[in-house]
């Protein structure tokens, strides 16, 4: 049975309510609630006015969680928003460094074997063990954003040569950076070639600005409509997609261990290594004004993946579809389940490795 909150009089005002709890998406993360406590508590707005004991004792009861209304109390077991749980999300480090990376596919520097490396690969929707083994890295200067992969692959193949092909039909990996707004999506395959897309959310396309660039604007005949591919219910809304933009300085590189395209041998893998100016995401970093580069202990959400047009036999329930970081269901456009990827100036030869 609910309970009638008494009101105070009006010359015995109420505490406000200091909002800091974790929401899910990125325009609401944890990152930002923790800025707005720090902030508030700076301004002293934790210092609440005096009570009347009535009012003090009434605010102090109804307040407790024992007597919130069925509409606000937290219930246990409450479904997520969003098809990934939060507590599975990955977290990692990305470090920095100091000396020159060549971009050559062979991801043999030392500061690539100092960095940590993820996990190995699981499921998109089961979150089980895949068949081969996959594992990135991320590492950064003051220039560039570094991400390798490494691709166990007994039959290394690939067909698509063009550029925006559509790359995901052959075996690829793929890699998504989100911001506040907008996120991208990029996808290569083992002859090097590659697929970019830019999405933008709908809530923010007029008023941020992003509705006056010529390759966001929805005269452009490569700018459409988008509503995710599993997912289709994303709680933010609508979005769009832009195939006209191709992310400035990029540069990419593939190297094979093995034979391309020759089933008749048994090849090791692929290792791919991609270089992403900080300048060249302006318009990731807009939203919620990211630094660039970032700042020690700035938080992005970025996501890798690799997709095969094969699949582990049966017994297995094998997707085809292997993350860094479980999604639930069959969709890579779902920032909110992206890796949180913490950014440290630490140098990527001060990471500790795993155990």
């Amino acid at each position: 049975m609910s309970r009638v909150r008494p009101v105070c009089p009006a010359n015995a005002p109420i505490a406000p309510r200091l909002e800091t709890g974790i929401a899910p998406g990125l325009k609401t993360g944890y990152a930002n609630s923790m800025i707005i406590h720090e902030r508030a508590i700076r301004r002293g707005a934790t210092r609440f006015p005096r009570f009347s004991l009535p009012c003090l004792l009434a605010f102090i009861f109804f307040s407790s969680p024992l007597v919130h209304s069925a509409e606000t109390a937290p219930r246990q077991g409450t479904v997520s928003k969003f098809p990934c749980e939060e507590a599975e999300i990955a977290h990692y480090t990305a470090y920095h460094i100091t000396k020159p990376i060549r971009i050559d596919g062979r991801l043999d520097e030392a500061s690539w074997k100092a960095a940590p490396r993820s996990p190995r690969f699981i499921d998109v929707l089961s979150g089980k063990p895949t068949l081969h083994d996959t594992q990135a890295a991320i590492m950064w200067d003051d220039q560039n954003l570094y991400i390798g992969f490494w691709v166990e692959e007994p039959n290394v193949a690939a067909t698509f040569t063009e550029r925006n092909s559509p790359i995901y039909e052959n075996n690829d990996v793929e890699v998504f950076i989100a911001g506040r707004d907008t996120y991208y999506e990029f996808e290569i395959n083992a002859l090097n070639t590659i697929y970019e897309a830019f999405f933008l959310w709908e809530d923010t396309y007029e008023k941020e600005g992003y509705s006056v660039v010529p390759q966001f604007k929805r005269s452009n005949p490569k700018v459409r409509p988008f509503n995710g591919v599993g997912f289709t219910t994303h709680p933010r809304g609508g979005r769009l997609g832009s195939w006209d933009w191709a992310f400035p300085g990029l540069k990419t590189a593939v190297h094979v261990d093995g034979t391309l395209n020759n089933a008749k041998d048994k090849d090791r893998g692929w290792t791919v290594e991609l270089a992403f100016p900080w300048q060249g995401m302006k318009w990731l970093a807009k939203g919620d004004q990211q630094a660039l580069p970032p700042r020690n202990d700035d938080v992005w959400r970025m996501d890798l993946s690799r997709f095969n047009q094969y699949k582990a036999p049966s017994p297995a329930k094998d997707s085809g579809g292997w993350f860094w970081s479980r999604h639930g269901i069959w969709d890579s456009h779902i920032p909110e389940c992206f890796p949180y990827i913490r950014f440290s100036t630490n140098d990527v030869a001060t990471a500790a490795k795993p155990r």
